[in-house]
Formats: C-alpha cells, sequence, structure tokens
C-alpha cells in the first residue's frame, strides 16, 4: 500500500496572496497528519513564492510524519536543507516562470551538480530522492548516483486526453517503475495526481509513495483538510 504524502505548498500560496500570516501551513499539516497523511511534502523556490524559510524551520520541529522537501539544487537552499535536516529532500528541476514544476529533472544533463548535491545531503544523514521523468536512462543515471529513490514524473499520464493516450502513458510508469524497482531504489510517483487519476498510478507494482498537492487542498477549500486527505488516502490504499 502506498504511503501518501500530502504537498501542502498552496496553503503558503493562499497566505502569500495577501503577504499575511494566514493560513499557516504548519496549521495544515497537523490537519493533513489528522486526516492520515504519511508524509508532508513542501516545495521551498528560490523565488519563495509560497514556503517560506520560516515554515521549513517549524514544520521540520513540528511534523511527525516525514518531512520531504523539494528543491532545486541551488546552493542557497542547499545550506537550508543541511541545517533544517528533513526526512527527505527530493531535487526537482526549478525555472522562475513556470506555474509548477514542468517534467523531470535531468539527471543526465545535469549529473555533476546533481551528484555533488546528492553527496552532501547523503554526508549530513538526509535520504535523498530525484524527480524525473520514466526514462531508463535517467533512471539508471539515478542509480549511478546512489540515491534511495526516484519519484517518477506523472504528469503526462495526468494530462493526457483520451483513453487510450492515458493507457500509453501509464505503460510508460509501469515500466519505468520496474525499471526503478530493478536497480534497488525507492518507487516514488508524483505529479497532476488527483482523486480522478490516481488509482491506476497507486496500483504500479512496488510503489511505495505518492506525492500529491493542488487537488487534495482545492477539494479542502469545499470540505475540510482533514476530510480532503481521508478520501485521498482511502483512494490510494489498494
Amino acid at each position: 500500500m502506498p504511503r501518501l504524502g500530502v504537498n501542502i505548498d498552496h496553503i503558503a500560496t493562499v497566505r502569500q496572496a495577501r503577504l499575511t500570516i494566514e493560513p499557516d501551513p504548519v496549521w495544515a499539516a497537523s490537519l493533513a497528519e489528522l486526516g492520515g497523511a504519511d508524509g508532508i511534502t513542501i516545495h521551498l523556490r528560490e523565488d519563495r513564492r509560497h514556503i517560506q524559510d520560516r515554515d521549513v524551520r517549524i514544520l521540520r520541529d513540528t511534523v511527525q510524519v516525514k518531512l520531504n522537501l523539494e528543491m532545486a539544487t541551488a546552493e542557497e537552499i542547499v545550506q537550508i536543507a543541511l541545517q533544517t535536516k528533513p526526512g527527505q529532500v527530493t531535487l526537482v528541476p526549478e525555472k522562475r516562470l513556470e506555474v509548477t514544476t514542468e517534467g523531470g529533472l535531468d539527471v543526465i544533463g545535469n549529473r555533476e551538480r546533481v551528484g555533488a548535491v546528492v553527496k552532501q545531503l547523503q554526508d549530513a544523514g538526509i535520504e535523498v530522492s530525484l524527480f524525473i521523468d520514466p526514462d531508463v536512462n535517467q533512471i539508471e543515471v539515478s542509480r549511478e548516483l546512489g540515491v534511495s529513490a526516484v519519484e517518477l514524473h506523472t504528469g503526462c499520464f495526468a494530462d493526457a486526453e483520451s483513453e487510450s493516450e492515458q493507457d500509453h502513458e501509464l505503460r510508460k510508469l509501469q515500466v519505468a517503475g520496474a525499471a526503478v524497482i530493478e536497480r534497488g531504489m525507492l518507487l516514488h510517483m508524483g505529479h497532476g495526481l488527483t482523486y480522478r487519476n490516481v488509482t491506476p498510478v497507486a496500483r504500479i507494482k512496488g510503489t511505495c509513495e505518492l506525492n500529491i498537492g493542488h487537488s487534495i487542498i482545492a477539494r479542502a477549500v469545499l470540505v475540510g483538510l482533514e476530510r480532503a486527505v481521508r478520501e485521498m488516502k482511502q483512494l490510494v490504499s489498494v
């Protein structure tokens, strides 16, 4: 049964829209845990558009489940991770003008920098995952860098406009997932997953973690965060 990591970035997005103190993502993390979240995911971006440094520090001290910090390989952010020591770091690509993360990290093209950051984090006792596209070559280089897990980018599956296209993308995730497991790494999935499309991904053999944010927070606006998390937890518990 996959663990559910709840991304609470968009709680902070609402707060930052008014540059005020609420809603506080720290409160949201507590409610997500009450709803059954197995982990809390946050992305500390270089432009600080939602999660702030203060959030990382307080969440590290208060979250009772695994805290997964998504981040780019920028040196400033790496130093914050080394200081706070979250339960897991997931390295992701980052562009200033993107609305959300666009595609997986190019581990092949950025091997030297990614490898250096992976070593820094691991030497500090932090588990590292790489957010990559479902591509066997990217998976192989991830293995060579010695990370404990990879998170496969599920965006193409989520954005598929026809049943046949969705089946094709699901098959790619299944094949890539098998390649991850064969290489001895933990298999995580995330990006664009919703209440309507998560079940087939959750059923992919070997999937041990799903990270979902926007869909849960969108439903929480209407039904409350604890209930929204509980409903997603039921869907991924297959």
